[in-house]
């Protein structure tokens, strides 16, 4: 029989049974066992992986595993740009354009507030949403492990937090995003970008107390929506500022 001992890194570990935490632990292993085969038939989605050393090797994720071999198994690196050591994919996980489940409508919606184009419709499929992120290089955002196993996703990330407010922290957190926010730049509403109107423009089209106390609006160049920088704006700026650091949220 063959057997491997393997070592889960940092978040991946969430996706182990208690006894199996932060530790070496070693398991049977099917015969023609691949590294990919492995790290998903023990819980962690293989999107989840950036770098694997196999006996100390970075290897890709088709590597065969055999008798004795040892396994240390990564999640993204935030800060330490690691490409010369990629084997599981070209690149990577950093092309910061999302597509959400169902299930993360309210979450796609910070992300727009903060300025990364994030897909997100409550009717896609799970199968369309592979396919969608798949052919435009996004990464998918889910809490279904399942969708996160399909052999035709390589960027995807599994939300932890319930709420959508700390689902937005935890990306921060995980995806280093303060560094590429742009915050108020893309509609909330069908992620397309803002451009600034004249306030001679938009003061017909909004209720007169608005016209008369802001000069500064912002119109969608796709649904033809306006903002202004109302309560909702400010509650959005408050809600980012410490994840960016304290620094300018719009």
């Amino acid at each position: 029989m063959v057997s491997a001992t393997f070592r889960f890194y940092e978040e991946l570990n969430d996706f182990l049974p208690a006894e199996r935490r932060r530790q070496a632990f070693t398991c049977p292993c099917a015969r023609a066992a691949t590294v990919k085969h492995m790290i998903e038939a023990l819980g962690v989605p293989h999107t989840e992986v950036e770098l694997v050393l196999l006996n100390g090797e970075s290897v890709g994720f088709e590597r065969l595993i055999l008798d004795g071999d040892r396994v240390a198994v990564y999640p993204k690196f935030e800060t330490l740009d690691i490409s010369p050591l990629l084997k599981v994919r070209s690149q990577p996980l950093r092309l910061l354009r999302f597509i959400a489940d169902a299930h993360l409508g309210g979450l796609a919606s910070l992300l727009r507030m903060s300025g990364f184009d994030t897909l997100y419709d409550n009717t896609f499929e799970d199968s369309q949403i592979a396919e969608i992120a798949a052919q435009q290089g996004r990464i998918v955002l889910t809490r279904d492990r399942e969708l996160l196993k399909r052999r035709i996703i390589s960027h995807g990330c599994y939300v932890h937090a319930l709420k959508p407010a700390l689902q937005l922290r935890e990306l921060f957190e995980r995806l280093d995003l303060a560094r590429s926010a742009k915050p108020f730049s893309l509609c909330l509403h069908c992620n397309r970008p803002l451009s600034d109107i004249a306030p001679e423009l938009a003061r017909p089209r909004v209720p007169p107390r608005v016209g008369a106390l802001y000069s500064r609006f912002l119109i969608c160049v796709n649904c033809d929506r306006l903002y202004w920088e109302g309560s909702h704006w400010r509650s959005m700026c408050d809600l980012l500022k410490p994840l960016l650091g304290g620094g300018n949220s719009g």
